[in-house]
């Protein structure tokens, strides 16, 4: 039997884990990306829970501990970097709210494209432009003139996915969380160290240092606002957003703030969810954030991707029928998705206190969850449930 042909848009974590379990399942895998080559860097994500069991299976967990950050824990520090609480890597059995695998997504994308590269075609520069399922087959015009017949199209792009519109128009829910986000590189200094430094403003901001492996620092900034478009603006727009709303923040603010100005791979986005009511249709179908995006406020991003690309090819593999597959696999995760997204809407404002009391408040509560008495109820609160589904063995 000819193998099946299967297309996937998307090159950062889901779709090369998928890419590379759909060639394990002896299919014929093309993988786009509308970037013009590999993106590197990016933000700090973690391994855990299940998605650590798939990079098992896979064979990477020593490969991507040998390219961890080495963070080593989370300080929350004040205006003078005095440490006012702290939770070591280990606090949780490495399940905490820093974990023992923390690697930049670039690092992680980078693995999972090497592993599977010998046997996956990767196009860069490209994206679908039109896409017609016809029942039979789908078929897929590209940016760059080219017109392609498939088997399957996976759609294993972002939260604001160009190609799901395509495909399923107003059906996804977005659900804002009303605070944004802002991460980029910043040169290294001696008092970053190996611990991820976490400073709240008044307002709902905060800013955070964290190490990398690769002899800078990533910088974080948040501030809590209804969507309002912010992340359609230019780079110098977003750049000049973000000077003026922490000029006053202080700590190592102006240090960030002067690195801003030069650096080239600001990302700055509304943080929030993406519900959907399935996550196929027809001969096409979702994996990762472009189908159940739970926020980076859940900690469950890269082990949903990780776990959803697993499944799904898993799923593909052992039913000739892809709509069977399609609703196996949303059977399997859809349980570990909802308990992902539920993510409260205030959680923003636990995390970000608006006045100095309640930073002080928090920092206080913070200072307990790793006391003997406090911290099993503090293990339910910070460490995300990532190892809530049972994973089935595909061979």
């Amino acid at each position: 039997m000819k193998p099946k042909k299967v297309l996937v848009t998307g090159a950062s974590i889901a779709g090369p884990a998928l890419a590379y379990w759909l060639s394990r399942q002896g299919m014929d895998v093309t993988v786009v990306e509308r970037a013009p080559a590999f993106r590197d860097g990016g933000q700090t994500v973690d391994v855990r829970g299940a998605g650590r069991v798939v990079v098992q299976r896979m064979g990477l967990e020593d490969r991507v501990r040998a390219n961890t950050t080495n963070e080593q824990g989370i300080a929350f520090v004040d205006r003078s970097n005095r440490t006012k609480a702290f939770i070591a890597v280990d606090a949780f059995g490495g399940e905490g709210p820093v974990a023992e695998l923390e690697i930049l997504r670039g690092e992680l994308a980078k693995l999972l494209i090497e592993h599977s590269q010998d046997r996956v075609d990767y196009r860069f520069g490209d994206s679908i432009a039109t896409i017609l399922d016809d029942g039979v087959q789908v078929h897929v015009g590209f940016e760059q003139g080219d017109e392609q017949v498939y088997d399957l199209v996976i759609v294993a792009e972002g939260i604001g996915s160009k190609t799901r519109k395509l495909i399923f128009g107003s059906e996804v829910e977005r659900r804002p969380l009303d605070l944004y986000t802002a991460y980029f590189t910043v040169p290294r200094q001696p008092s970053d160290g190996q611990i991820m430094r976490w400073h709240n403003i008044p307002g709902g901001r905060c800013v955070c240092l964290r190490p990398d492996n690769l002899g800078t620092t990533r910088a974080f900034l948040s501030f809590q606002q209804a969507p309002s478009g912010y992340e359609k603006l230019n780079q110098a727009e977003q750049k000049a957003l973000l000077k003026h709303l922490f000029a006053d923040a202080g700590w190592e603010t102006p240090r960030v703030l002067a690195a801003l100005e030069g650096a080239p791979d600001l990302y700055l986005d509304a943080v929030g969810q993406v519900k959907m009511p399935h996550w196929s249709k027809g001969r096409i179908a979702l994996v990762g954030d472009a189908a159940y995006c739970a926020s980076p406020i859940s900690g469950m991003g890269t082990s949903l991707g990780l776990c959803g690309a697993y499944v799904l090819a898993g799923e593909l593999g052992r039913h000739i029928d892809h709509v069977q597959a399609f609703a196996e696999y949303e059977k399997l995760m859809r349980p570990y998705v909802d308990q992902a997204q539920s993510v409260p809407t205030f959680a923003p404002r636990l995390a970000s206190p608006h006045s100095r009391w309640r930073i002080a408040l928090g920092h206080a509560v913070l200072r307990l969850a790793t006391a003997p008495g406090f911290k099993a109820l503090f293990a339910k609160i910070l460490s995300p449930k990532a190892d809530a589904i049972r994973l089935p063995d595909y061979g």
